[in-house]
């Protein structure tokens, strides 16, 4: 891997991470462009570094939310109080259920979807436009996320686990159809994320999957910059672009790239 392939995975990474474009698919388009020697198949490491920028891009920009979610939580634990936090909590933990229970029923069918297979990204990114164009003509509400709608979001977050669905386009989309406010489906959209990341990684370090023997630091690093810094960016970017519904212009670029993406692997 040359240190501007990191760079270049690293903002794909960080952009579409929170950006509904899909990350997994853009990383695959990334790869194929690149070359398939550009993150090769054992650098798992690489991959749970840019997913670790992320996350971390992510508690920065949401981290008074953080804050106030744990305060909350200690008082309701203390106090044996059932807090606007906890419950908020609750619903977090809850959306994490499916995804959790699909990605461990199903993790070796996903691992086979990847690699190359530029069809389906191109398919899935479509299925994402129309999700887009859908949610962007949603009526405006104030309605938060309930226990039942946070079950559904999880599904949706699960089934974005293929190449070419963009998570947060999905899990976005899902909760402005089900009738939540824009900015409060936004901001569940990002922090219910939190968790599943740091549980992949901490699953892929205690399984031993990760091969340190032949690491770079100075590609971890550029890789992680990149992300980290990207991500912060787009982050901040989604949430205006929601609550402005704004996603029909992602959901033709989401268009444009799947159908690119489809003619690209029949040749």
């Amino acid at each position: 891997m040359e240190i501007l392939d990191a760079v270049i995975l690293g903002i794909i990474q960080g952009l579409t991470e929170f950006l509904p474009v899909s990350s997994s698919g853009h990383l695959e388009l990334g790869k194929a462009i690149l070359g398939s020697n550009a993150m090769p198949k054992e650098s798992l490491l690489f991959t749970v570094v840019l997913h670790f920028a992320t996350a971390l891009s992510t508690i920065v920009i949401f981290r008074k939310d953080i804050i106030e979610i744990f305060s909350g939580l200690f008082k309701a634990m203390s106090n044996k109080i059932w807090t606007e936090e906890a419950k908020f909590s609750a619903k977090i933990i809850v959306s994490m259920i499916p995804a959790v229970i699909i990605g461990y029923k199903y993790e070796r069918v996903f691992e086979e979807l990847f690699g190359n297979n530029i069809l389906l990204v191109g398919s899935m990114l479509i299925v994402t436009a129309v999700l887009l164009f859908l949610a962007d003509r949603a009526k405006r509400t104030h309605k938060k996320v309930g226990l039942k709608d946070a079950l559904i979001i999880g599904v949706a977050q699960g089934i974005a686990m293929l190449p070419g669905i963009s998570r947060s386009g999905a899990t976005i989309s899902t909760s402005v159809l089900l009738g939540i406010d824009k900015t409060k489906a936004a901001r569940f959209s990002f922090l219910m994320v939190i968790p599943l990341i740091f549980g992949k990684i901490a699953k892929d370090i205690l399984a031993g999957e990760i091969d340190y023997t032949s690491t770079n630091f100075t590609y971890l690093s550029v890789g992680f910059l990149a992300a980290f810094v990207s991500g912060l960016f787009a982050c901040t970017w989604m949430i205006k672009l929601v609550k402005q519904s704004k996603l029909t212009y992602f959901a033709i670029y989401c268009i444009i790239v799947g159908v690119i993406a489809i003619i690209w692997s029949l040749l």
